[in-house]
């Protein structure tokens, strides 16, 4: 069995090449060092004959720089598995430790989309970012680093769950005019979606703002302060929902705008998309006009969110049989 590991700053996906397996952990590697044992028992757990890996994670505030975190990922991968290979910014596999395996896990997704289906622009968006690569002839043509594709559009940071709404809005309509928000950390993404009713509560895999809890009325009190307000002041649940409606189109309005610029460079106008935000890229697409194809419908919700992971096993398993 061939195992796909996306390690990021905040999860680590995981998925085998048939899609029978698919796991999801949350580990903030800026909080705690439990990547090298949760990698071990995944290694025990699964027995992969082999394993192929991306990192996403270097680039957390508790490494001084990429080449650092890169060791730090690499060297608890190869801990625990016996045959650990890495995809690299190029498409290609290594066991090296180099600087080109840093945030290469959007190269694995492209990579599968391309060859499923053909030319298109690649959207995942995931709990932090959206990734916007587009896709001509089967090869991801997007700039090859973080800092290339921020600067082109091909990287939107934003995302369904862990993103600021400070980050998102400056001002929110409300039923008695325009008010200015806070810029405290008081509410994230998955607070408006869990008010609009588009994440469960097992949705919400990331930590809360306040450290409460992780249902409708937590997610509401936490609403309220973006506003300098608490529940007694905002009792109308509209007003609430209106809030989280405008997180909601203006994260859309961003995607299908960085979107449409890498369509228009590219001469492009069909979507695949995935993530836990597929619905924002579903919203966009409309926004757009553009036609849309869901990796949720042809190969189900939880491979969906993990694409990376099944990208990467697929990936190692076709260079195996080759």
């Amino acid at each position: 069995m061939i195992l796909g590991i996306d390690i990021g700053g905040a999860n680590t996906k995981v998925a085998s090449c048939d899609g029978r397996i698919v796991e999801l952990h949350y580990i903030p590697l800026w909080k705690n060092t439990t990547l090298p044992g949760v990698l071990l028992d995944i290694s025990e757990r699964l027995e992969p004959e082999k394993a192929g890996v991306v990192i996403t994670g270097e680039l957390s505030d508790c490494f001084t720089d990429k080449e650092t975190g890169l060791s730090y990922i690499i060297d608890a991968s190869n801990n625990a598995f016996r045959d650990a290979w890495y995809l690299d910014i190029n498409g290609v596999f290594t066991k090296q430790k180099k600087r080109d395996l840093a945030a290469a896990n959007w190269m694995a997704s492209s990579m599968i989309a391309g060859e499923d289906f053909g030319n298109s622009i690649f959207v995942d968006i995931g709990s932090t970012t959206a990734d916007i690569i587009p896709i001509k002839n089967g090869k991801p043509l997007a700039g090859k680093t973080d800092f290339e594709r921020l600067k082109n559009g091909e990287l939107v940071y934003t995302g369904t769950l862990r993103t600021n709404i400070a980050a998102i809005l400056d001002k929110i309509k409300l039923s008695g005019g325009v008010s200015r928000i806070s810029s405290e950390l008081f509410a994230i993404t998955a607070d408006a979606y869990l008010v609009l009713g588009i994440i469960s509560r097992e949705d919400y895999t990331c930590d809360t703002p306040d450290g409460a809890g992780k249902e409708i009325i937590d997610a509401r009190r936490r609403l309220a302060r973006v506003v300098c307000a608490d529940l007694a002041q905002i009792e109308e649940e509209d007003t609430l929902v209106l809030i989280a409606q405008q997180v909601m189109e203006k994260q859309v309005k961003d995607i299908a705008a960085s979107i449409q610029d890498v369509a228009s460079r590219h001469d492009l106008d069909h979507i695949v998309a995935c993530g836990i935000g597929e619905f924002m890229a579903k919203k966009a697409a409309d926004e757009l006009g553009f036609e849309i194809a869901l990796i949720s419908e042809k190969y189900g919700g939880e491979i969906s969110k993990v694409f990376p992971a099944y990208a990467v096993a697929r990936l190692l398993g076709e260079s195996c049989n080759s």
